[in-house]
């Protein structure tokens, strides 16, 4: 099986002394789809933040598509940032061209894609959110759920062999809800979903792994894991009331 991401030992320490990763392991098979479950303070943003050299490796490696993630090497960084595209919680974070087109052409503009190449890679991405028709609307005067699917697809356009969202379903109604599930579902990509949603994490990723105290303390079958009332108890994880599994 082809291995999206392998990661091995990875532990860091910011500046300060704050250890916030002790030796964590983990590798996702391609196409497969993984959430990243755990109190807030576990390690979950530190460890994401390894994945395109946002951080430098400390300790431990980081492999994308077995490429070894080196912030040292600035050819390599951009190469990984190609592989690994990350949507930020809030979509704000990541939409400020005038237009949502010109959103979404930035990513593939900047690694030198021209002319009819970028109008289709803007077309196909635009159209896997669903969004293709708001592509000359600006991105404020969209709903917060259009934006997050905007967001996305700025993502995408880049073809990342891995997609990595943080808290993908915060501050979405019902609706855009289910909408991003679908739309999630109908990716053929890696995937790797920060989230405190434990619903949506069994919607969406048959794997779960459990990130705490920079440690991961449990990595199995979603449902399983969401059974364990015990295991969630321990790690400030817990179900809605009255969802039943």
């Amino acid at each position: 099986m082809t291995k999206s991401l392998e990661i091995s030992e990875l532990a860091f320490a910011y500046p300060d002394g704050h250890q916030a990763l002790f030796g964590v392991n983990l590798s996702l098979n391609k196409g497969e789809r993984v959430a990243l479950l755990g109190p807030n303070g576990a390690g979950k943003t530190t460890l994401v933040m390894h994945l395109n050299g946002i951080l430098k490796t400390m300790q431990g490696s980081v492999k994308v598509a077995g490429q070894i993630v080196d912030a040292e090497d600035k050819e390599a960084i951009s190469e990984i940032r190609h592989k690994v595209g990350i949507v930020f919680q809030d979509p704000d974070d990541q939409l400020f061209m005038p237009t949502v087109g010109e959103d979404v052409a930035f990513g593939p503009y900047n690694a030198g894609v021209r002319g009819e190449a970028l109008e289709g890679a803007v077309r196909e991405a635009l159209e896997l959110v669903g969004m293709y028709d708001f592509v000359d609307r600006p991105p404020h005067h969209l709903s917060f759920g259009q934006r997050r699917r905007v967001a996305v697809a700025t993502v995408l356009a880049m073809k990342p062999e891995i997609l990595v969202m943080d808290e993908p379903s915060s501050n979405l109604d019902p609706t855009s809800r289910r909408e991003l599930a679908d739309i999630v579902r109908s990716l053929d990509i890696t995937l790797l979903m920060v989230t405190h949603d434990l619903p949506f994490a069994l919607e969406l990723c048959e794997r779960s792994v459990i990130l705490s105290g920079g440690i991961i303390v449990a990595d199995g079958d979603t449902r399983e894991i969401l059974s364990d009332s015990k295991l969630l108890s321990a790690h400030r994880l817990e179900l809605p009331r009255g969802f039943h599994l």
